[in-house]
């Protein structure tokens, strides 16, 4: 029996930080077992942004070597650049023809652009939900593990699938976005507002490559009070998200210490901070120094990129050919 097909990528800007390994890259470990994956760094999407070409090439190689550092098996899935994969283009191509001006520009992640970079509104931003259609049907991907802000953009990838479909025969299935509960893990920021982002607010976000004196001044000053008055008092939102964190990284006896803590009005946030953060330097360290490892061997990375590309371009290949047939472009 064929395994089902998850399809996802990452942006090859910013920084991988947190809010990523547990948001996607803890889910990509674990849908290596059980689907047929491919993951992909998002170069051309990065485009729309306009990086230095001498930092694109460098980008990609970190979130590469970052995301296998974080556990996934290169011989498990298809882990490829955008880039390399000419037929995703093609189809953006043909797909881009079936969407319409209207309905892009209402997408909120369109208006949002548009709103905090008025000097930037380029085509790329415009149709970057046909792209992201592209990336998934080219594969004829199913599952698509995303974010609440992506969602709209998955629906909208249903909606291209139905009518290739309705305008010229049978070809996609409708991809859907997916994840393994319902309860998407949000990491919060150290400072209590929003959560940890790739490129905003870098100093309560916690990056998989800070060092470990980084890490540890990040946390301690995350925003705390001077403590509960009352016992079994409600926690503020940015003490909430101090035990978030620290649940997330640290034992579950250590948790319900400082819990307890709390309740009963003994807890001293700057133990409580210490704690966290020699519970995240443990944590992070590891996936950090096997990351950093991975840069520096060019060669290592190129060969799984290339073996990524080579599957990645088998299941493509097939698609576009498929579809050409569907359009008629097909004379030979």
């Amino acid at each position: 029996m064929s395994k089902e097909i998850v399809v996802s990528g990452i942006r090859s800007t910013g920084y991988l930080h947190l809010g990523n390994y547990f948001g996607a890259m803890r889910n990509y470990v674990k849908m290596q077992d059980e689907y047929n994956c491919y993951f992909f760094v998002a170069d051309y999407h990065s485009l729309t942004t306009h990086p230095e070409p001498e930092h694109l090439r460098e980008n990609v190689y970190r979130v590469v070597a970052e995301n296998i550092a974080c556990g996934l098996d290169p011989d498990k899935v298809a882990l490829y650049a955008q880039s390399d994969i000419p037929e995703i283009p093609e189809l953006y191509l043909m797909l881009n023809m079936l969407a319409y001006k209207g309905e892009l520009e209402k997408v909120p992640t369109f208006k949002d652009k548009v709103r905090t970079q008025p000097q930037n509104v380029n085509a790329g931003l415009l149709t970057y939900p046909v792209l992201m259609t592209a990336d998934i049907l080219i594969h004829k991907g199913i599952k698509v593990p995303v974010g609440k802000d992506q969602e709209q953009h998955v629906e909208m990838a249903r909606n291209f699938a139905q009518r290739f479909n309705g305008r010229y025969g049978e070809t996609f299935p409708e991809p859907y976005p997916f994840n393994y509960s319902n309860e998407l893990v949000k990491v919060p920021s150290l400072d209590g507002t929003g959560k940890m982002s790739k490129s905003e607010n870098v100093n309560a976000t916690l990056y998989l490559a800070d060092d470990d004196d980084t890490i540890r001044k990040k946390v301690m000053k995350a925003k705390t009070d001077a403590g509960p008055t009352e016992h079994d008092s409600e926690m503020p939102d940015y003490i909430q998200n101090i035990f978030q964190l620290l649940h997330l990284v640290s034992k579950h006896e250590t948790v319900e210490t400082y819990r307890s803590m709390y309740n009963n009005c003994t807890i001293r946030y700057g133990d409580m901070k210490k704690q966290l953060a020699e519970d995240m330097v443990n944590f992070i360290q590891p996936i950090r120094e096997r990351a950093t490892d991975l840069q520096q061997d060019h060669p290592q990375l190129q060969r799984i990129m290339k073996l990524g590309a080579e599957k990645a371009r088998e299941s493509a290949s097939k698609t576009i050919a498929e579809a050409r047939k569907k359009i008629g472009i097909n004379y030979y």
